[in-house]
């Protein structure tokens, strides 16, 4: 048979504590802007469900995430990732989910969990808006250094 066009996609499964924010967010992220090269998935130790803040500002970004849904790590064990990213910051409350499965290399990029943030609604906006912004940075770096060794 052919080539399919998804042979050559690398998969990537990012974690976070809840599923309901950061890895929300860099999945929306990797299928707005990089999907041509990645197949993606997220997970966390305890799914919720998607915050209406994440939604909300990948939405200012023109990238529509309110489709994707919270789920558990669980789902996921046994399979293949080339990546499996780990979102978590420096918080008791961060609990790190742990994957099993066969992984070509896991990487842990601290964020804080948008959730925590206290104030008013636009301040707790602003939150999100940089961990959106952070994370939007990072995978893009992670992209282009991919780019540079392949």
């Amino acid at each position: 048979g052919g080539v399919t066009i998804s042979g050559d996609r690398q998969r990537i499964l990012f974690l976070c504590t809840g599923n309901t924010c950061r890895s929300q967010m860099a999945e929306g992220h990797i299928r707005h802007q990089h999907s041509y090269r990645f197949d993606v998935e997220s997970a966390g130790a305890m799914p919720s469900e998607v915050n209406p803040n994440a939604i909300g500002v990948m939405e200012e970004i023109g990238i529509d995430i309110s489709g994707q849904r919270s789920r558990s790590v669980e789902e996921f064990i046994g399979q293949r990732f080339d990546y499996v990213i780990t979102l978590c910051g420096d918080s008791s409350r961060d609990v790190r989910p742990s994957f099993i499965g066969d992984v070509g290399e896991r990487l842990d990029w601290n964020f804080p969990d948008p959730y925590e943030a206290r104030g008013s609604q636009e301040e707790i906006l602003e939150t999100y808006r940089n961990v959106r912004d952070g994370l939007r940075e990072k995978i893009d770096d992670f992209v282009s250094e991919l780019d540079e060794v392949t």
